[in-house]
């Protein structure tokens, strides 16, 4: 019996990639450097900054100069977070539903809490959860099940009863560690774990209404 439902935010519930873009190529042309085109960029924000970093500089954590770049691309995302940032077409429309139905949802993503709080404000996302769980809310983020389990004890809600719906692997493999079951979406970036059909997901979706049949259950 589904008790509640918990969402990965970028790539699931938004588009979050231009605006993620546009502080890679901000801070490209801080440097002196072309931006590069948004689609280039795209199917690396699933691994947030340190995978728009490696896509607009070729540079890794263990690169030199790496942290200076990381707080300057941070400070240009805060500066436009929610500029172009929008729900993917179909989730309003399935958040209605999800309370409708007055099933609890909420949101666990990687993305750090100073930048999660103020988007899914803009997003229209909060107050309408009571759950947010961010990259840092727990000791450690996913594909550490540590941040689903945190948002199953918010809700109150058993872990087995709790659908954990992602775009990338890592929220697969997190659910999976948590003992939720989990649901696999093609609309988002998709990330570098591999083909969709590989990550071990219950089910795989290609658009949000086709949710619909797991409310009744």
């Amino acid at each position: 019996m589904l008790a509640a439902i918990l969402f990965d935010l970028d790539g699931t519930l938004a588009d979050t990639a231009p605006d993620l873009g546009q502080a890679a190529n901000a801070l490209l042309r801080e440097e002196g450097l072309a931006a590069k085109p948004l689609a280039e960029l795209r199917p690396h924000t699933s691994n947030g900054a340190r995978g728009l970093l490696h896509a607009a500089f070729g540079i890794t954590p263990e690169s030199p100069g790496y942290e200076q770049r990381l707080r300057r691309f941070l400070d240009h995302y805060a500066a436009r977070l929610c500029v172009d940032s929008r729900l993917f077409p179909g989730i309003p429309e399935l958040l209605d539903q999800i309370e409708a139905r007055q099933l609890p949802w909420g949101i666990v993503t990687n993305k750090y809490r100073r930048f999660t709080d103020p988007l899914a404000i803009q997003l229209g996302l909060s107050p309408r959860t009571p759950c947010i769980v961010s990259g840092d809310t727990t000791a450690a983020a996913k594909p550490s099940p540590l941040p689903l389990l945190h948002a199953c004890q918010r809700l109150g809600c058993q872990p087995q009863q709790t659908l954990y719906i992602g775009d990338d692997r890592r929220d697969i493999i997190a659910g999976k560690a948590a003992g939720c079951p989990t649901i696999a979406v093609t609309w988002g970036y998709l990330g570098s774990g591999g083909p969709i059909s590989d990550w071990g997901a219950d089910w795989i979706i290609d658009r949000p209404d086709q949710l619909a049949d797991f409310l009744t259950t």
